[in-house]
């Protein structure tokens, strides 16, 4: 499949304001080829752009020797006769090869000097876009599709690779080249032959440019329907199981089908009107040469140029008449390029919704003492989710979070690491506010086990070990004893190299959240926040974890965000939220006595319980 990109800014692209926007495109990759604090990457582009000049001048000149070759064999040299005669048509030819030699060795000199240079730009541009990607806030990630992120970084990085590719050692050699064989045939020939020349490039480049916007619109619509195929794709086999539990894979077939009918017949427009394109741009070329010929031709039977002249017209014909189509399929590629690194840095310059400030100090962590304080917010503000919630945690204590679904329970965890930050109060560890801190020291402070633990495609010891850089492989047993898995990872044939697949699928959830619970542990955070860390599991695996949940508590400040009861009934205290706000907060024995909100949910639970049992 072709690549194509499916964004808002795209579209822009394609009006009236697109030249503006290619220019500042351009401009905004330069300063990755010119680097203020890399002096050799300087040199090496002075220096490439050096041999790329030479190359030309000695491209220009070579149909010279040539000439000279010719008129030396015909007799015809003129006043030149006597250093044709004296070199020789033989030492003329051999002059003639060198010189195309080296104007091909000097563009592969140039080449191999600018490499370094282009694959360090390319190597910069894609760690910067990885980070900023990283950096950007979850509402972000939660309203835009991977595939589609994924993509436009690597159409970006691949329009930079192309565009240092052809239009800085294609295009501009190009018009250096067209520019110097039109002064030749203005001042060598006449105005005739100069105004041909011009006249045909002219014409080519205006055919070009109009019937290849015109491409670039079909384009677009190819690259609508490839993204749009390509999202169905990854979204149904990341869904692979769900597609088997309702036998649903000929509907997600004839989905899939429905957005390549539409890439098929918008890849027919394009390849259709590349070859209305192609044979546009040979007719106006074959116009020009055979014009420029003609008058060659007539010259010579006049007696007012020499065969070596027809030749020399002819071979300069031939050396612009080459890249000139070389050059309208380029262009086609270069717009392209420019709109898939439009998209990149306009994602470089989303900005991130969670800064810090200039200059904020890490948190101290002296307890580990968390305190929510009026703590107001709402992922939409016409709709807010917490209105004025107060919660303290003192250091050591566990305390629970519980109440019905959206009264704002994993919106308390989300803020608390500082995914969003707070429209309303404060949330403050060992009193430092949140957001008068780095993000970096928050993260460190903080383990999480979440409600459902996603690990790497990789092995068992990679995602244990992730939870400290560097960690040696006894600090990785270790912890996976403590979270009692130890015994089974060695029963499987390859331990701890074993593979756990995409999202760790080749483990059982209880499996994943024992690896989770390792990889916390091997973090050794003063602050845990458990998010409905065994609410997906069943009751007799979800006991087990408990244990080590427990266990993995101890002399640690535990924020427990639980939908089953009974898993915090032995918590220092129990907050309940409602609606947004805190309704009940007490011990397990004094909110059931109070017989309240919790009461009756815990009453309901039992039944519920009863019933299943």
């Amino acid at each position: 499949m072709r690549q194509g990109g499916k964004t808002t800014v795209s579209s822009a692209r394609f009006d009236g304001t697109q030249d503006g926007r290619g220019l500042a495109t351009i401009r905004r990759v330069a300063p990755y080829l010119w680097p203020r604090d890399n002096p050799e990457a300087r040199f090496r582009v002075v220096v490439a752009m050096g041999l790329l000049l030479f190359a030309k001048v000695v491209a220009v000149i070579t149909p010279v020797f040539y000439k000279a070759a010719v008129d030396g064999l015909t007799g015809e040299g003129g006043d030149n006769a006597a250093w044709m005669l004296a070199v020789g048509a033989i030492g003329l030819t051999v002059a003639y090869g060198m010189a195309r030699f080296f104007s091909v060795g000097f563009q592969q000199l140039r080449d191999a000097v600018f490499a370094k240079v282009a694959q360090g730009a390319l190597r910069a541009l894609a760690l910067e876009t990885f980070g900023h990607i990283h950096a950007l806030s979850l509402r972000y990630h939660i309203t835009r599709k991977t595939g589609g992120l994924s993509r436009i970084m690597e159409r970006g990085v691949k329009g930079v690779e192309f565009l240092l590719r052809f239009l800085l050692f294609n295009i501009v050699p190009l018009f250096i080249e067209l520019a110097l064989v039109a002064g030749i045939f203005l001042f060598a020939f006449d105005a005739w032959y100069f105004a041909v020349v011009v006249g045909t490039i002219l014409v080519y480049v205006r055919f070009t440019y109009a019937v290849t916007e015109w491409r670039v619109k079909i384009r677009k619509q190819m690259n609508d329907q490839d993204t749009d195929a390509n999202q169905k794709a990854i979204d149904s086999l990341l869904n692979f199981e769900t597609v088997k539990y309702f036998g649903a894979e000929k509907r997600e077939a004839r989905r899939y089908d429905g957005a390549m009918e539409g890439y098929e017949a918008a890849a027919i427009k394009t390849s259709q009107s590349l070859a209305f394109l192609n044979a546009g741009q040979s007719f106006i070329i074959t116009a020009g040469l055979v014009a420029v010929m003609v008058m060659a031709a007539i010259g010579v039977q006049n007696g007012t140029l020499t065969t070596g002249d027809f030749v020399m017209v002819n071979a300069y014909m031939i050396q612009i008449t080459m890249p000139l189509n070389f050059l309208g399929s380029v262009y086609r590629e270069i717009r392209q390029a420019l709109v898939d690194m439009g998209e990149m840095f306009d994602l470089l310059e989303q900005p991130p919704e969670v800064k810090d400030k200039p200059g904020a100090p890490d948190l101290e962590i002296k307890g580990g003492e968390v305190e929510l304080d009026a703590v107001e917010f709402g992922y939409d503000p016409t709709r807010p989710i917490l209105h004025g919630v107060s919660i303290r945690a003192a250091a050591g204590e566990k305390v629970a979070i519980v109440g019905p679904s959206g009264s704002g329970k994993s919106t308390i965890g989300r803020l608390l690491f500082r995914f969003y930050d707070v429209t309303g109060g404060a949330i403050r560890i060992d009193g430092q506010d949140l957001r008068d801190v780095a993000q970096d020291s928050v993260h460190d402070a903080i383990g999480v086990v979440p409600q459902d633990t996603v690990l790497f495609n990789d092995t068992i010891r990679y995602n244990i070990g992730y939870g400290k850089e560097g960690a040696t492989f006894q600090e990785i047993e270790a912890v996976a004893r403590a979270a009692r898995i130890h015994d089974f990872i060695m029963s499987l044939p390859e331990g701890y190299d074993t593979q756990v697949g995409e999202r760790g699928l080749k483990l059982s959830g209880g499996e994943k959240q024992r690896v989770g619970i390792a990889r916390t542990l091997l973090k050794n955070p003063p602050i845990l926040l458990l998010d409905e860390a065994t609410s997906a599991l069943d009751t007799e695996t979800e006991r087990d974890i408990q244990v080590s949940l427990k266990a993995m508590g101890v002399g640690r400040t535990v924020l427990t965000i639980a939908h089953r009861l009974s898993t915090i009934a032995d918590s220092d205290r129990i907050v309940v939220l409602e609606a947004g706000q805190v309704i009940e907060e007490g011990r397990h024995e004094e909110l059931l006595s109070r017989g309240g909100k919790y009461a009756a949910m815990w009453a309901r639970q039992a039944v519920e319980e009863d019933e299943a049992a």
